[in-house]
């Protein structure tokens, strides 16, 4: 299996470079007695790839790595990375004096630079600019003895999952590392601009949330204890506390699953919300997904056409979203099966496996919001259906080409003796809930709540195939290196 993640270099903005010499296998930088190279007093302002557009027509210093090198005769075309984009670099053996230009032709893939040149606008080039290379100092030159492991070819995904600290530098890994970035910052942004607190939940905790069979135990100073499964409990603590509140940090699931969604570390960001029903919380969640999605359409374009995402599809995520209650969904996956679609029929009274997700989400252009499962395959506590106690009043929200599951809530239980019941029948620990079922005790209002997971999120609003690339470093059932 290969992925191309290791060569689209070709598609980013250009970047120009040019290296001081230095011996094979030697790291070449400043001396102990001179100044950093970014304090180098030569004039020219210090830019970024990203903001070349500011300097058109003067000298910069960019700081960064060289990507790619190629030389056509007199011609020397380095592509430079610094984070924030590529960018070509243009030397001439005439244009600048003979050392540079050799050094640029003795750069070696990511040797560290700090190079100078005039930024030149030119159509032609992805982000519009290139850079005629005046000047370069290597910071450290990787040796030929000992190259970078990612080679400009493909690669298989276990090799490059193994080198995942590496792999990161590649333009479309980039990319999707800045659109996460994004949603993340986005996702917060709703809440704080819509009069949520923001209140951090304990990451080790005694009891099980969403099920004990996948806790991953923890030896608490004797007693055991559990990496947090969700923040939900607690939150619900604060917004009765606080009215609006939301949480956002790592979670954990010891699910034994291999699927290209799942991850055993993740992160959540799931808001609570006091005096606020199922309806109410279908609102919340299309009104946050929009803000989020023309979020990224804003801030993060160039990252999008970096990874080669349908702009479109997404321009398409804006409320309201369709409503779907599962008996309707499983008619839906049923005349799939019948229309051969879907391999085998659904059995009503199940949760949605991925097939099944995949196929329903498939059928819309935005995410589609299924609602009041049967509260057999819920959790404890999920408020029941007043019409139809059977059901819960819960929510999946199931993201549009076939991505499946991105949100999860549900109006709470509010009662005292129905949660309490609800606790016995899943034969869960009485004494690590009394503090939860303190707050039907005390003052219980309706309030409800979701939780999205960020990397499905990131995987969905990229068009990933699959959840790995969506996190710094994936925690999956086989793989915790590096």
């Amino acid at each position: 299996m290969t992925d191309r993640n290791a060569t689209d270099v070709t598609t980013d903005v250009r970047t120009h470079a040019s290296p001081a010499p230095a011996a094979a296998g030697v790291p070449a930088g400043p001396e102990p007695s001179s100044p950093l190279p970014y304090m180098a007093q030569n004039g020219s302002p210090v830019a970024t790839i990203a903001t070349l557009g500011q300097f058109e027509g003067q000298s910069v210093r960019l700081r960064g790595w060289l990507y790619n090198l190629r030389e056509s005769g007199k011609l020397v075309f380095p592509i430079f990375r610094d984070g924030t984009g590529t960018v070509q670099g243009v030397a001439h053996v005439k244009g600048i004096p003979a050392e540079v230009f050799n050094t640029l032709k003795g750069l070696t893939q990511e040797s560290s630079v700090i190079v100078t040149g005039k930024v030149r606008a030119d159509q032609r080039a992805p982000g519009g600019y290139e850079l005629d290379v005046e000047d370069v100092e290597v910071i450290q030159r990787v040796p030929e003895s000992d190259p970078y492991p990612i080679s400009l070819k493909d690669h298989g995904v276990d090799f490059l999952m193994e080198h995942r600290h590496l792999w990161v530098r590649s333009p479309r890994q980039s990319a999707i590392l800045r659109i996460r970035a994004e949603i993340m910052r986005a996702a917060a942004e709703y809440f704080d601009q819509n009069g949520f607190i923001r209140t951090d939940p304990p990451i080790l905790t005694p009891a099980a949330c969403e099920g004990t069979s996948t806790l991953f135990p923890v030896d608490y100073f004797g007693d055991p204890a559990f990496l947090t499964q969700s923040g939900q409990l607690y939150i619900e603590s604060t917004a009765l506390a606080l009215g609006k509140v939301y949480s956002f940090g790592p979670t954990f699931r010891a699910e034994k699953s291999k699927t290209r969604r799942h991850l055993t570390e993740f992160w959540m960001i799931e808001p609570e919300v006091a005096y606020c029903d199922l309806d109410g919380l279908l609102a919340l969640a299309e009104n946050f997904l929009s803000h989020i999605v023309q979020s990224v359409l804003k801030n993060r374009s160039p990252e999008l056409a970096v990874i080669g995402r349908d702009r479109a599809k997404l321009e398409a995520i804006l409320p309201p979203f369709p409503r779907l209650r599962y008996d309707d969904a499983v008619e839906m996956l049923n005349q799939a099966h019948k229309d051969g679609h879907l391999e085998q029929k659904f059995e009503y009274g199940n949760d949605f496996g991925s097939p099944d997700e995949t196929w329903l989400s498939s059928q819309f252009d935005r995410p589609v919001m299924v609602n009041r499962y049967p509260a057999d395959v819920k959790a404890f506590y999920m408020e029941p259906d007043p019409i139809d106690p059977r059901l819960a009043l819960c929510v999946d929200v199931l993201a549009p080409e076939g991505y499946g599951e991105i949100i999860g809530g549900s109006q709470r239980v509010s009662s005292y003796e129905l949660l309490s019941a609800r606790i016995e029948q899943h034969k869960l620990p009485r004494q690590a809930f009394e503090w939860y079922l303190d707050l039907r005790r005390y003052g219980s209002v309706p309030h409800s709540g979701f939780g999205m997971g960020i990397e499905r999120a990131v995987a969905w609003i990229c068009g990933l195939d699959h959840v790995r690339e969506t996190i710094p470093f994936a925690r999956t059932l086989h793989r915790i290196y590096p």
